[in-house]
Parts: structure tokens; sequence; C-alpha cells
């Protein structure tokens, strides 16, 4: 089973905090939040706010609960586990940028978007996520990815990070 390890991930988290500087960070006129899907994608979203920060660019974080939203409650036959949306701020004019941990289908990132909307009408918004595996469902492309993995649809991507999981990686 390959394995991205946790060294790997930290350099693709530096990456992306400085592409975050480069492209988003200059068009948000100040107004930029991080925002990520709960519960691997609010911690990289954490992460990013701390290095964006670090750098001198403030910006907002917050995290959202998309599981009401998900189009795929009845196929999935499991009840789901609701967690608490922490969105501290109007998204109306934000550059805000939704975190995912793996972009499949694009069905996760339709459900974030319908949550964003009832919190305001941002700006803009993007979708980055550290790992995107293809396989659309629906017409939706993250606008950055870490890593781009090709594997058969029957292969499980499974991120582990230390703040959650007691160790940090990627295996699929």
């Amino acid at each position: 089973m390959p394995t991205i390890n946790q060294a790997e991930i930290e350099q693709a988290l530096d990456a992306w905090a400085k592409h975050l500087l480069s492209n988003t960070a200059p068009r948000a006129a100040g107004k930029l939040a991080i925002v990520g899907l709960i519960t691997h994608g609010d911690v990289l979203a954490r992460r990013l706010v701390q290095k964006l920060e670090q750098a001198g660019c403030p910006a907002e974080y917050g995290a959202i609960d998309i599981t009401l939203y998900r189009d795929d409650l009845s196929l999935r036959g499991i009840r789901p586990a609701l967690r608490s949306s922490h969105l501290p701020f109007s998204t109306d004019d934000m550059a805000l940028v939704l975190v995912d941990d793996v972009c499949n289908t694009g069905r996760t990132a339709r459900a974030a978007m319908e949550v964003i909307f009832e919190y305001g009408r941002p700006a803009r918004v993007e979708l980055q996520c550290l790992v995107d595996r293809g396989d659309r469902q629906l017409p939706i492309q993250p606008d950055y990815a870490a890593f781009t993995l090709t594997a058969p649809q029957s292969t499980r991507v499974q991120l582990k990070l230390q703040d959650i999981d007691g160790e940090e990686n990627i295996n699929y």
C-alpha cells in the first residue's frame, strides 16, 4: 500500500500556503477566509491559517459540517454523526477558500457550497484540497491540490492527521 508520510504532508502544506499567499491572498483585498470541511479539512484549514499569519497575511478561520447537505445519506446506510459548524463571520464579500482533505466525486464540495451560501454571499469561492483523486460525478474541480493520485475507484484514500488520529500519513 503506497504511503505519503508526515514530512511530505508538511512540505505540501508549506507549498500550499505559498500558493495561497501568491495567488489567493492578493485578490482578497484583506477579506480572506479559510474554511475547512469537518473533520480533516478543518485541521488542514487551521494549519494553513497559522502559516498565513506567520507570513503576515491574516485570514479568518472557519469550519463547516456538511453532513445534512449530502445527497448520498440514504445510500450510505449509516446514521450521520453531526458536528457543530464554526463560522463566526459573514461570508459576504469574502474571498473564501474551502479546504477539504480528499476531493473525489465533487459531491462533498457541492454540499459545502450550499452551507457557505447560508452564511452570506462570498465575492469568490475556491476549492482547495490536499489530495485530488479524480473520478468526478459532478463538474467540480479543485483550484489547487497538493497531491494528485490516480487509483482505481475501489481504492480507499485515507488521510490520518496527528491532531485527530495520533499519526500523520496518507494511505492508498
